[in-house]
């Protein structure tokens, strides 16, 4: 049930009767009227929009529209009031039975409650994490990982078929800095004194990647020249990275449905198919590209390349995929990637990228729309760095890592639920401060404490009620009297329980998972609130010393731990039930 849905299509209704009896011109297009709560919560429960989209198209003053539609509404039972305000806005007051219902819809779709048919089955694939395998994951990865899996939940949620992809970028030059620095750890395994010279990778979680390699060749790789062991050691130390950051993943909660390699691309007439595909479309040529902004002409040496022309679809310039030697561009594996996700018929793609890959957005959008013909979608999220801190201070960088904190040491701090709702409480394009002293706390200023608190509190009234000998099965909560529910502060607990399968679809539509849990916090907020009355006003409190009074109010909490646990859910948090 939406109920900001269902009194859309009253309006959408009425406006339609209104232009079949001629007060508004026929054939008006009602796509933009929209049904949503008022930016103001004093002016009404719903507001619509109606009368200022359609007063230029019909030629009207707004607010004779306005008063039009106010006059129809008003006949409909569940509407209770239709307010004029400003030059044509409307305002809707439901009447309470309308609300209170919803309460028994909560309960009886329970799970399936606000989950939405707005995907119709299209295929998304969400490529995300696809951290170099040359190490563990860290901080930046962690808020990625959150934000790539938190949306492919929310989109299957909202109806979509979602696939969770990883590509590892094992073709370039970083996994042979990758052999190199394995090597040295190889040697010191050996006895030997490791030379990590500049360049290589110092950090000590390559040690155990020596140890393996000195278990499974001895010392027989001491006096091989690199060209010999190179490839083996890369392959080798490639394959325990990915381990360990599988491991590292599955600590978090993210499982990927594919791996991709992009060395596989490699030799594979990937590359020269997807470059055939984008000639046959008449957007490679050959030509010299301009001197970069910044640089000076005589530091600049022009050579003829074959590029690709971007700048047919949005791109600044024309992007180069193959070097005057023949050898291919960095851009050339991606063009490739991309064609083979487009060829395995996902109708949207999606890429989480780190903020320091901005400059690849444009061409990237550019290629997928060249070779989909503008048929599949790509959206490139770009994700800002965390600042790490505890006691005002920034943490300092990891031993293990050398460089950076990891995700592990982070899940081993304060857990993968804190670390996933804190990744979310900050859209993902603005930068994050984690606070350990913050996030431990138990107050108003923890979210994460904050809905969780409210999800127990939410199971504490069930096992007051159980232990009092009542029924507080979902079957039976669901049938109970909710005229009970008429207090104001109740009443504004279930709008907000109304507005979830809005927010669904808002946040789906918007690739935005941080707005599931701005909304949990919010709702937790009311209830708390709600909770907090009743220590002053005895009816307000959910057990009463009559069963169908305590049973309507039960009825109301039970909703909220309903839809609770649906957003903790698709956030990947784990809904506590109760608090120690």
């Amino acid at each position: 049930m939406n109920l900001f849905a269902d009194i859309r299509e009253l309006v959408v209704a009425e406006l339609e009767a209104l232009m079949a009896s001629g007060v508004l011109p026929p054939g008006l297009d009602l796509a933009a009227v929209a049904v949503e709560p008022p930016r103001d919560a004093g002016h009404g429960e719903m507001a619509t929009n109606a009368a200022m989209v359609l007063a230029k198209p019909a030629g009207m003053q707004p607010r004779a529209i306005a008063d039009a539609l106010a006059a129809r509404l008003m006949e409909d039972p569940r509407v209770a009031g239709a307010d004029v305000a400003g030059p044509g806005f409307l305002n809707l007051r439901l009447q309470p039975v309308a609300w209170q219902g919803l309460v028994r819809e909560v309960l009886v779709e329970g799970a399936r409650y606000g989950r939405s048919s707005l995907g119709a089955g299209r295929k998304v694939n969400v490529e995300f994490v696809s951290a170099n395998p040359t190490g563990p994951m860290h901080v930046a990865h962690a808020r990625g990982a959150v934000v790539g899996d938190a949306l492919a939940s929310l989109l299957d949620f909202a109806g979509y078929a979602v696939t969770r992809e990883y590509y590892v970028n094992d073709g370039g030059g970083q996994v042979d800095v990758l052999a190199r620095s394995a090597y040295e750890r190889y040697r010191e395994a050996n006895g030997l004194s490791p030379e990590i010279a500049e360049g290589l990778y110092p950090g000590d979680y390559l040690i155990p990647v020596g140890e393996a390699l000195k278990a499974m060749h001895g010392d027989r790789l001491l006096d091989a020249t690199e060209s010999e062991w190179l490839a083996e050691v890369r392959v080798f130390a490639t394959d325990m990275m990915m381990a360990m950051i599988r491991h590292d993943l599955a600590a978090l909660g993210v499982e990927m449905d594919v791996y991709s390699s992009e060395k596989a691309l490699y030799g594979t007439g990937q590359i020269e198919s997807a470059i055939e595909r984008l000639k046959g479309l008449g957007l490679i040529y050959q030509g010299v590209l301009e001197p970069p902004k910044g640089k000076a002409p005589e530091d600049w040496e022009a050579r003829e390349q074959t590029l690709f022309r971007s700048t047919a679809f949005g791109d600044d310039q024309d992007r180069p995929v193959q070097k005057s030697d023949g050898s291919w561009t960095y851009f050339a594996p991606d063009i490739a990637y991309h064609w083979n996700k487009v060829t395995r018929g996902f109708d949207e793609l999606i890429n989480i990228f780190g903020a320091d890959h901005s400059g690849y957005v444009k061409r990237l959008k550019a290629v997928v729309s060249a070779l989909s013909e503008n048929k599949v979608s790509l959206d490139i999220k770009l994700i800002q760095l965390v600042k790490l801190l505890k006691g005002g201070q920034i943490v300092k960088m990891s031993k293990r890592a050398g460089t950076f904190v990891t995700l592990r040491d982070l899940i081993d701090e304060v857990g993968p639920d804190v670390v996933r709702f804190v990744m979310l409480t900050r859209k993902n394009d603005v930068a994050l401060d984690f606070d350990f002293d913050k996030v431990t706390e138990q107050s108003k200023d923890n979210p994460v404490f904050y809905v969780q608190y409210a999800n127990a509190r939410v199971n504490s009234i069930l096992r007051k009620a159980r232990d009092a000998g009542l029924d507080v099965s979902d079957a039976s909560l669901s049938a109970a009297h909710l005229a009970h529910l008429g207090h104001e502060a109740e009443l504004g607990v279930i709008r907000k329980l109304g507005e979830w399968p809005r927010l669904v679809e808002i946040a789906a539509k918007g690739h935005e998972p941080h707005r599931v849990a701005f909304y949990l916090y919010e709702l937790a907020s009311d209830f708390h609130g709600l909770w907090n009355k009743g220590n002053d006003d005895d009816s307000l409190r959910f057990l009463q010393g009559d069963t169908a009074k305590s049973l309507a109010k039960i009825a109301l909490a039970r909703a909220v731990g309903v839809v609770i646990c649906a957003g903790l859910g698709i956030l990947g948090v784990t809904p506590v039930e109760e608090m120690r």
